[in-house]
């Protein structure tokens, strides 16, 4: 039976079948405030009496609640239309399955024609979005599907392409165009969103593109542009007429290069729409020029910071040296280097006789701001003063013999360079095009070219191939480690059969027969074997991509690598090893070596870090779970953390003045007096005796 039920009266039911939580309640919200609830709610009488518990409708419920809660409407008093259903527990989950079950949402074509039709009475956009409980922008993107060309619409009303697809299409304005592109891709089914949507832009130009922002959007519209909002991305909106706008920047630029020109007194300044001159210097000569002498008072200067700087190395490499003294020598270095560079650094300079001879270019940044190039360039070589020529680069006739054929013009005559790189560039992007249809062969081609790349050096035709990581200088001798091992072990295990062809196609073919195994198991090495052991020469610290793959991988280093007196205590300094005791054992332990020769004190170390020295079960764990903080992936390390001299206090013996862990007193060891410095014997292969 149907009737009405105060909303204070309802709760919400675990027989409800709808386990997730409603969406957009919101424009539920706003629909209940304009029409009320139009539609019944289900439910069943619930305890204590009177209460009811709802099977169905719980996204309306929650709609009118919100209202309640913000003092729209009182939850005592408002009539809430329900139908009341009785059952056990199975038959009303049941009833909750079949209303849910028949319930189909409206298809983002009838929502587009609703609105549509809504509109023609009430054209007011914001108070409609309010109404049903939306943003104008997405009353605005139904509008603008509602208004797509007609065979768009009718394959998004039967289905036949997504919503995606249609926004894709909805991305202009222009009915044409949505038409053109519809025809090319649009009875493709490898062909996705982002495709349409390049596709179309290309006929468009963003308004952040730098041309845009060098013309302005009044000066192009005031010009009879035209520009479309964009209502499906963040990408801001899109100027329809890219045509005109590079007429109004070219005008622009050209007017700025003259009188450029004329003001520094240049042959010629020629106006490029871009911040690449590739191509533009194509028939030009570079001309050299020589930077600005130094003056006396700089050239004096420039001398007496290399002399400064020879001073700050010598005080720097003692080993002795307070920490804070070596950070203000540090930054002094730092700063007499940077005015070095910066006094001997100084631009070209230009001579008047050879300002009418020469030209540069003007070029547009990002931002959409000119910029004059510092670089100059001649129609013709030049001559300096002592007959030799100014220019860099000189021009040359080609010799169509040795060119491919694709590189030689009907009748024998060479393309230009230019025109060549154009056709390359073309033939090259309609390979790219097709093969987006076959992302198959796209990994296979993919993973050999980065595999194959021990053949030596070749070209595959692609900049995805993996070249082998410049990696620091390794001992030759040093013992292979457990992590060397495995990967050697993988490599061995690869099938292989593929590398026997001889030509880079047999080759091609042979690996595409592999299984998918095969090529997984290539994959892994290949990408495990690109890896690079430091962002750079200079950095010391983790690549962040590292750290995160450590992170995912859940990668221990401690279980992989184990310091020995080879690998890391025979290059590290007596100190470095006591600070190192002090961190996994405390004071005490570090005190009984204070008095030992760095090399006793290395192989002592060797032993507890392996694991195979009598302690403490704490300080055991410790040293099985350090590693050096340059092995972690979890921190950056600077370089001096360790002094890194392979002689460092080989030979040293403790002087009861000189007993320091770490830059500390012995007295901070907690050592009541001498006796407990002792040395330990020669005879123990212990480090500690059990205690």
């Amino acid at each position: 039976m149907t009737q009405t039920v105060k909303l204070a009266k309802l709760k919400r039911s675990e027989k409800n079948v709808r386990t997730t939580p409603p969406r957009n309640i919101e424009a539920m919200a706003a629909s209940i405030r304009a029409r009320g609830i139009m539609q019944n709610l289900l439910v069943t009488a619930a305890r204590p009496k009177g209460m009811y518990e709802i099977i169905a409708g719980d996204r309306r419920y929650l709609g009118a609640m919100m209202l309640a809660e913000a003092g729209e409407i009182d939850a005592a008093d408002y009539d809430v239309p329900v139908k009341i259903v009785t059952g056990d527990e199975a038959d009303l989950r049941e009833v909750s399955l079949t209303e849910n079950f028949q319930r189909e949402a409206m298809t983002p074509a009838e929502e587009c024609v609703a609105f549509q039709h809504f509109l023609k009475s009430d054209g007011d956009i914001d108070a409609v979005a309010k109404r049903f409980g939306q943003t104008r922008r997405f009353i605005e993107g139904r509008l603008r599907l509602a208004n797509l060309a007609e065979p768009i619409f009718e394959a998004l009303a039967e289905g036949r392409i997504t919503l995606d697809m249609a926004k894709a299409y909805g991305s202009t304005e222009d009915k044409a165009k949505q038409e053109r592109v519809f025809q090319q891709y649009g009875h493709s089914s490898y062909v996705n969103a982002d495709q349409v949507r390049r596709a179309i832009a290309n006929d468009t130009m963003k308004a952040s593109d730098p041309v845009a922002l060098l013309v302005g959007a009044d000066a192009y519209v005031a010009a009879g542009g035209r520009i479309e909002r964009e209502l499906f991305s963040e990408d801001g909106d899109r100027w329809s007429d890219p045509e005109l706008a590079q007429t109004l920047a070219a005008a622009i630029m050209e007017a700025e290069a003259k009188r450029v020109g004329e003001e520094q007194g240049l042959a010629w300044v020629r106006p490029v729409a871009t911040t690449s001159l590739y191509g533009a210097t194509a028939d030009l000569h570079r001309v050299t020029l020589d930077p600005a002498p130094l003056t006396d008072e700089e050239a004096a200067r420039s001398d007496a910071i290399v002399e400064r700087c020879e001073v700050l190395e010598e005080e720097m490499a003692d080993e002795g040296i307070e920490d804070d003294t070596y950070a203000a020598l540090d930054e002094e270095y730092d700063r007499l280097r940077e005015e070095y560079q910066t006094l001997n650094s100084k631009p070209p300079v230009l001579s008047d006789e050879m300002k009418g001879q020469v030209g540069t270019f003007l070029t547009l940044g990002r931002d959409g701001t000119m910029t004059l190039e510092s670089v100059y360039f001649s129609e013709t070589p030049l001559k300096g003063p002592t007959g030799e020529s100014a220019s860099g680069t000189t021009r040359a006739t080609r010799d169509t013999s040795s060119l491919p054929p694709e590189a030689v013009a009907p009748g024998g005559k060479p393309l230009s360079a230019r025109l060549h790189d154009e056709l390359a560039v073309q033939r090259r992007d309609i390979l790219a095009a097709s093969i987006l249809a076959d992302p198959g062969l796209a990994l296979d081609y993919m993973l050999f070219a980065m595999a194959d790349r021990s053949r030596g050096y070749s070209r595959y035709g692609t900049t995805i191939t993996a070249g082998r990581p410049q990696d620091p200088q390794m001992p030759k001798d040093q013992p292979a480690t457990q992590a060397q091992i495995a990967m050697v072990e993988a490599r061995e295990a690869l099938d292989t059969r593929w590398t026997e062809p001889g030509s880079p196609v047999e080759r091609f073919e042979a690996f595409r027969d592999l299984d998918d195994d095969a090529k997984a198991a290539w994959l892994a090495v290949t990408v495990a074997s690109s890896l690079e052991a430091k962002p750079d020469y200079s950095s010391p610290a983790t690549n962040p991509l590292h750290a995160r793959l450590a992170s995912i991988l859940e990668v221990e280093p401690a279980k992989w690598w184990r310091p020995t007196s080879a690998n890391f205590f025979d290059r590290v300094s007596k100190g470095t090893l006591l600070a190192l005791l002090t961190e996994v054992g405390g004071p005490v332990l570090a005190a009984r070596y204070v008095g030992s020769k760095k090399g006793e004190i290395a192989t002592s170390c060797e032993k507890l870090f392996a694991g195979e020295a009598i302690t403490e079960a704490e300080t055991k764990e410790a040293a099985l779970a350090w590693v050096p903080d340059a092995m972690r992936f979890d921190m950056a390390v600077a370089t001096d953390d360790f002094d890194l001299d392979d002689e460092a206090g080989d030979d040293i013996d403790a002087d009861p003045e000189d007993r320091t862990i770490a830059g500390d007193d012995t007295d901070d060891l907690g050592v009541d007096d001498e006796d407990d410095l002792a040395p330990v014997n020669d005879d123990d292969e212990t480090m500690i005796a059990a205690e």
